[in-house]
């Protein structure tokens, strides 16, 4: 009698991890609840796709079983307060892909799309931008040329290293890049600061004097650069207006970039590599950064995202989330839903997929005329093309990692 006249609440029922490499290797988090609904997830962690599956399968999924979906904030607090072991990325994407997926089924469930959940619009359309790389001058305006001629006004600019076989973001043929490459152990190559110093603001300058001021420039780092330098790059590059400067100097010292900010306007972006709001915290407080880079899979997903983005407003720094191919569409499409959504999101980087992986994920999210947008399908509008996702197909595959002429292990 005491269950007469309510609804009884709709529960997880099944819990799938799905490790598959359509073109790359990538971890998905399939929910689905009593009623039928799917939710999706990314839990994608490059080069250690095991570990964050095993962390899914093992431990995150048997607690979801039983657990009503609706309840998207209180089960992030259970899967984050709820263990000794918190932080990390293996953890917070786990948090992330399983917050992503509720979120996808609580879409469904209302008939909406998931930015309409989140307070509606505030922006037409998703500024996004566009990687082009070149070993020289010519070939990287070969591809700065094409971008612009697809509409992207906004384009990370990425080029060779004169003395360096290698360079990490750029190929010498000129084709699309794949940083992680297909074997038992990470490739390891030469780097060298002083070089990279010398020859990287000229190009940069050569790029600006093609392309004119209407285009914004964006350049990397890598992290590879003491806090002096990275102030020298950053005072060389002031001439040149750029959009931003990227991860400068290693994330997990705060205090690199005020000695950075004291000496350069170039504005700094940073934070792919932050699981959470305390990554971010001081940061943010202290002005110390023009865009905080978090993405959403690995910042424990949706519901965590929009409180570092939320903090990031009062401070006047803006939203600016990882996007490269090796987050699922599953991740971009929420990280598009949120860019429309949030008023102090600038730009969303979108750095594109094979069409294997566009095929593996069909979804509504689109780009026309430069821009972003996430289409009107219910939740995150993103399904699974199951033919695709095979489970005998992930082989390890891993960044490379750099050293200097001497020996010495620099950062990555």
């Amino acid at each position: 009698p005491g269950w007469i006249g309510r609804t009884v609440p709709d529960v997880i029922e099944r819990v799938e991890v799905l490790v598959s490499s359509p073109s790359r290797n990538y971890v998905t988090l399939r929910l689905t609840t009593r009623d039928g609904i799917v939710g999706l997830g990314d839990a994608t962690v490059n080069g250690r796709e095991l570990a964050v599956a095993s962390y899914l399968r093992d431990h995150v999924g048997p607690l979801l079983i039983g657990r009503d979906p609706g309840r998207i904030e209180d089960t992030w607090q259970y899967l984050y307060r709820g263990v000794y072991w918190r932080r990390g990325p293996i953890g917070m994407a786990a948090i992330g892909a399983v917050d992503i997926a509720l979120w996808d089924i609580l879409g469904k469930r209302a008939g909406q799309p998931l930015y309409a959940l989140l307070g509606g619009r505030v922006r037409d359309r998703l500024a996004t931008y566009r990687h082009a790389f070149g070993w020289d001058l010519p070939a990287l305006l070969e591809q700065v040329d094409a971008h612009r001629e697809a509409g992207f006004e906004n384009i990370r600019v990425q080029a060779g290293v004169p003395g360096l076989d290698v360079v990490y973001g750029v190929t010498k043929d000129n084709t699309v890049y794949e940083p992680a490459g297909r074997a038992a152990a990470p490739a390891e190559e030469i780097w060298d600061t002083e070089a990279y110093l010398r020859s990287m603001p000229g190009v940069i300058a050569g790029v600006r004097e093609h392309v004119g001021d209407a285009v914004g420039l964006l350049h990397d780092a890598h992290h590879r650069l003491t806090p002096i330098q990275a102030a020298r790059l950053g005072k060389a590059l002031e001439p040149v207006g750029m959009y931003w400067l990227e991860d400068v100097t290693p994330a997990e010292d705060p205090e690199a970039l005020r000695l950075v900010r004291q000496h350069t306007t170039t504005p700094l972006a940073i934070g792919e590599v932050f699981n959470t709001i305390w990554d971010c915290q001081q940061l943010i407080e202290n002005r110390l950064i023009d865009y905080i880079r978090v993405a959403v899979v690995h910042a424990g997903g949706i519901s965590h995202l929009r409180k570092i983005f939320a903090l990031a407003e009062v401070h006047g720094v803006r939203a600016a989330p990882h996007g490269p191919s090796d987050v699922s569409p599953i991740s971009l499409a929420a990280s598009i839903h949120l860019g429309v959504a949030v008023h102090n999101f600038a730009i969303q980087e979108y750095m594109g997929y094979p069409d294997l992986v566009h095929e593996a994920f069909p979804h509504a999210w689109h780009v026309a005329d430069g821009h972003l947008q996430p289409g009107d399908e219910p939740g995150l509008g993103v399904t699974l093309n199951d033919e695709l996702h095979h489970a005998d197909d992930y082989e390890p595959a891993y960044l490379p990692v750099a050293r200097r002429r001497d020996g010495t292990l620099t950062d990555w």
